[in-house]
């Protein structure tokens, strides 16, 4: 068979009866929120920490990413030889006076001049500690998924910072609860799929 009309023949098979799948731009992408807040919980599985793994994302004005952190401890101090416990007798025992949140790795990590005027997605409400370091880095809204210590000392303090700085925070609700990254999907092509359906 010819080589045109045999081109000719997939494309009609693969335009053809498919054409209402394949033409038209797909209705179920992720949206902007959905996106950022995504990559916050992507960035989070590089947390070692084994109770809490948490990831931040900062966006510029332009839906461009400037910043993506996930708590872990220090740079150039060994993780191996710092404690990760949660609790223990004495504080020096646990993980809180080493590790480094995601909101502060986020803004460190910067790759842009500065992150004033932008939006933080984190999956958890910011610690006082974190809204400090929010307030002083310029950002002006922080969308974050979880608030399960909102009655702590320190998230109380946060809200109270946050509130004092003007500065706009809201609970992001998902329009979706999972997210499935599928490195195999890459290999299906456009036509292998519409063979087969």
């Amino acid at each position: 068979m010819d080589e045109t009309i045999k081109n000719h023949s997939l494309t009609s098979h693969v335009n053809g009866a498919h054409s209402d799948t394949r033409t038209q731009k797909r209705e179920d992408y992720l949206e902007w929120p959905e996106y950022f807040m995504a990559v916050a919980f992507l960035s989070a599985q590089r947390s070692k920490d084994p109770s809490s793994q948490v990831g931040a994302c900062i966006v510029n004005q332009e839906n461009k990413i400037v910043g993506i952190g996930y708590n872990g401890m220090p740079n150039g101090c060994n993780d191996d030889l710092l404690p990760w416990s949660r609790s223990a007798e004495n504080k020096l025992d646990t993980k809180y006076p080493y590790v480094c949140h995601a909101e502060l790795n986020a803004i460190m990590n910067k790759n842009s001049a500065d992150v004033k005027g932008c939006t933080m997605y984190v999956a958890l409400f910011p610690c006082n500690e974190c809204a400090k370091l929010i307030i002083q880095a310029g950002i002006k809204d922080v969308i974050y998924l979880s608030d399960k210590y909102h009655d702590s000392p320190e998230m109380t303090a946060s809200r109270r910072l946050l509130n004092l700085a003007g500065i706009a925070y809201k609970q992001f609700k998902p329009k979706q609860v999972k997210i499935v990254i599928d490195f195999n999907s890459i290999n299906h092509s456009d036509v292998e799929t519409a063979q087969s359906t």
